[in-house]
C-alpha cells in the first residue's frame, strides 16, 4: 500500500478500507508505506528533521514502513528509485515475492515499473487540479497517465472522478467513501478541550487546498458573543493560515484520534463545511459528509460537491454563510436527535472494494 498519508491516529479512506480488508481475509498481509520523511525540506522549513522508520509491525498482520528521502530531486536524480528500492527490500524481507500494489500517490509509480507487480490505483483525489509546484504536478501527471494505462484495476471514490478520468480509462470503478455508523451513533461525553458556550465544529485537514481561512476567520467574528468555531483536524496550512483564524477568535483543537472524534460532532450545535469551491474540491467524496450525517445536527455547507446534494444540509455561500452558522448555533434538537447513512456503512463499501479489486 503506497500512501498518501501516515498510518496514525487520524484514520482515512485506506486506513477504514485496510482494517475491513484485513478482517475479512485472514490469509492477507499488508505493508503499508508511508510518505517519505524529507529531512532537508524540514530544516528549510524551521522544522526538527525526521529520517523515516524501520520496518515495524502495527498489527498482527500489518507492518509499516517509512522510508526517507535524504536529498532533493534537483541534486539525486535517483531519489525515486532509491525510495521504490527500499519498499522492495522491506517487501522481501516480509516473504512478499509478488503483492498486489495497491496505489494512492500517483507520483509513486516507479515500485510498480520496476517490479511489474499487478497495481490497484484508488482514486481519492483529483490532485492535477490542486495547487502544487510545476515539477510536482509533472510527476503526478506521469505517474497518473501510467497508472491509468497499466494498473489491473482502477477504482474512484466520486463520480466526478469517474467522469473526469473515464476518457483515458472506460472500466474506473466506484467505491465511495463511509462511515462507522454504530461507532457515530453511540452517545459519548463531551471532551473536555471544548469551549463552554456554543460552538459550530469542522472536522477534517486543515489546509487551503480544501478550507477557506477567509471565511473561517468571518464565520468567528459572526459567532462572536454567541458561539465559537472549533477547528479539529491535522494543521497542514502555512504559519500565517493558522496564525489568521486564531487571530479572529477560532478555536483550533489539531488532530483527533478517530476514536475520539465522534464525541467531538455529537456535542456540536451546528457542524459546518466552509470549504472553497474549486475544481479540486469538486472531485471529492467528503467523509465528513457521512460521519456528519450519521451523528444528525445541524449542518451548514458551501455549495461544496456532495454536500449540496445531500437532504437536510443549509447551504450557503461565502456571502452568507458565516451569518447562516451564527443563525444555526442556538440548536433547539435534542441530542443525539437521529441518524443517517446507514447505507454508507464502510462494511458496504470493503465489499464493494473487494468486489472490485478482486482482494
Amino acid at each position: 500500500m503506497l500512501s498518501l498519508e501516515r498510518w496514525d491516529g487520524v484514520w482515512r479512506r485506506n486506513q477504514h478500507l485496510l482494517s475491513g480488508l484485513l478482517a475479512a481475509e485472514p490469509r492477507l498481509r499488508v505493508l503499508f508505506v508511508e510518505p517519505p520523511d524529507d529531512p532537508v525540506h524540514d530544516l528549510l522549513g524551521g522544522r526538527r528533521p525526521r529520517f523515516g522508520t524501520r520496518l515495524r509491525r502495527i498489527d498482527e498482520r500489518l507492518w509499516g514502513l517509512r522510508p526517507v528521502k535524504r536529498l532533493p530531486r534537483r541534486v539525486d536524480r535517483r531519489v525515486d528509485e532509491r525510495l521504490a528500492g527500499a519498499v522492495q527490500r522491506a517487501a522481501d524481507h516480509l516473504g512478499m515475492r509478488r503483492p498486489a500494489l495497491w496505489v494512492n500517490d500517483p507520483a509513486a509509480v516507479q515500485l510498480a515499473q520496476r517490479t511489474g507487480w499487478p497495481v490497484l490505483y484508488d482514486m481519492t483525489d483529483d490532485w492535477l487540479a490542486a495547487d502544487r509546484p510545476d515539477a510536482e504536478r509533472e510527476r503526478i501527471a506521469a505517474g497518473e497517465a501510467w497508472l491509468l494505462r497499466h494498473a489491473r484495476t482502477v477504482v474512484a471514490c466520486s463520480p466526478e472522478l469517474v467522469r473526469r478520468k473515464s476518457a483515458q480509462r472506460a472500466d474506473i470503478a466506484l467505491v465511495r467513501n463511509g462511515v462507522d455508523a454504530d461507532r457515530y451513533r453511540t452517545p459519548l461525553p463531551r471532551p473536555s478541550d471544548l469551549p463552554d458556550e456554543p460552538y459550530a465544529l469542522y472536522v477534517g485537514t486543515l489546509h487551503r487546498d480544501r478550507i477557506d481561512v477567509e471565511l473561517c476567520a468571518a464565520t468567528a467574528s459572526a459567532l462572536r458573543g454567541r458561539g465559537r468555531l472549533v477547528l479539529v483536524g491535522p494543521e497542514a496550512w502555512a504559519a500565517a493560515d493558522a496564525r489568521r483564524v486564531r487571530d479572529a477568535g477560532v478555536l483550533v483543537l489539531g488532530a483527533r484520534p478517530h476514536d475520539a472524534v465522534p464525541a467531538y460532532l455529537q456535542h456540536a450545535d451546528v457542524l459546518v463545511v466552509p470549504h472553497r469551491i474549486t475544481e479540486f474540491t469538486e472531485s471529492l467524496d467528503p467523509i465528513k459528509l457521512y460521519e456528519y450525517r450519521a451523528v444528525g445536527r445541524p449542518i451548514v455547507s458551501t455549495p461544496v460537491a456532495g454536500f449540496r446534494d445531500a437532504d437536510g444540509v443549509r447551504i450557503a455561500d461565502s456571502a452568507a454563510f458565516a451569518e447562516a452558522v451564527a443563525d444555526a448555533v442556538p440548536a433547539t434538537s435534542q441530542f443525539p436527535d437521529g441518524a443517517e447513512d446507514g447505507d454508507a456503512d464502510w462494511s458496504l463499501r470493503v465489499a464493494d472494494f473487494r468486489a472490485a479489486s478482486g482482494i
